[in-house]
């Protein structure tokens, strides 16, 4: 009877550890504006353990989307702030960088320190931005852009190269920054022939889709966490990214928030999202 018992245990808890597979949580962050729903990536299991946690002990609910940068990014849930911890005991996370997530039109990523005094990529421990982005071509998704601008430097220090220099200068002190960047994609192929480098940044082609249809922020691919994405809600992100702000980006409304999850069966995910789980997951 016994062997029977622990047999019957085991199949219960073979069981129920399948129930859990078919199962993910839903994200939701509530604001004046509306609800945004997201999911959170399995192969980013800290950063996902921790904002699940931060969200049901209720440490999000009341904290801000306190910086905003139309067709850039929409930045909170700076939990440490609200309960006054000091910026220097902020914790941390390990930097999880996967090149299959990237920063397209609502993903959700971790911001951090810069490099000089984070060399490791930690994340910050509570606060997250969802990507509002930027339309992009091809060319400019495919190029390294740091890289070019670091060649084109070099390329404009040519004497043949006075009208290009004049061309950048100009476009830099009146701030057309768009421009800039098209103008230095431009000169991508003939900088890459005479330097005799590859500028090229590799991407799968639903990634390349992903960034020309829908935009992005593809600058800070392979350089932050991207850990889950916005499933329902991109109105929410258009009307937070266009808050009249201050000169630090702030909203002058603040914008609040209120977090929470909910577990759910992936097929309902899938249903009502229309969500691919990678893999077959």
């Amino acid at each position: 009877m016994k062997r029977y018992l622990i047999f019957l245990f085991i199949l219960s808890g073979m069981a129920l550890g399948g129930c859990d597979s078919d199962q993910d949580y839903l994200i939701r962050i509530e604001t004046r504006h509306g609800e945004m729903v997201g999911i959170l990536y399995d192969d980013t299991p800290i950063h996902k353990k921790n904002f699940i946690e931060l969200a049901q002990s209720g440490r999000f609910d009341s904290t801000e989307f306190q910086r905003v940068m139309k067709g850039f990014m929409i930045q909170g849930g700076d939990v440490f702030t609200k309960e006054n911890l000091p910026p220097q005991e902020w914790p941390t996370l390990e930097q999880e960088i996967r090149t299959n997530h990237i920063h397209k039109r609502g993903a959700m990523g971790a911001p951090r320190q810069p490099d000089p005094v984070n060399p490791r990529k930690e994340s910050n421990g509570s606060q997250f931005y969802i990507v509002d982005g930027r339309d992009y071509t091809e060319l400019e998704v495919t190029t390294d852009t740091q890289a070019l601008q670091k060649a084109i430097l070099k390329y404009m220090e040519l004497g043949s190269q006075a009208q290009l220099r004049s061309e950048y200068s100009r476009l830099y002190e009146e701030g057309k920054f768009d421009s800039l960047t098209a103008l230095v994609v431009s000169k991508r192929e003939e900088i890459e022939s005479f330097l005799n480098v590859n500028l090229s940044k590799d991407y799968t082609k639903e990634q390349i889709k992903d960034y020309t249809t829908m935009g992005g922020s593809a600058h800070l691919d392979r350089e932050y966490t991207v850990f889950g994405e916005i499933l329902s809600g991109f109105e929410v992100i258009d009307q937070i990214a266009s808050e009249s702000v201050n000169s630090n980006n702030r909203p002058f409304d603040p914008v609040y928030m209120k977090v929470s999850v909910e577990k759910v069966s992936k097929k309902k995910i899938q249903q009502d999202y229309n969500y691919t789980y990678p893999d077959g997951n």
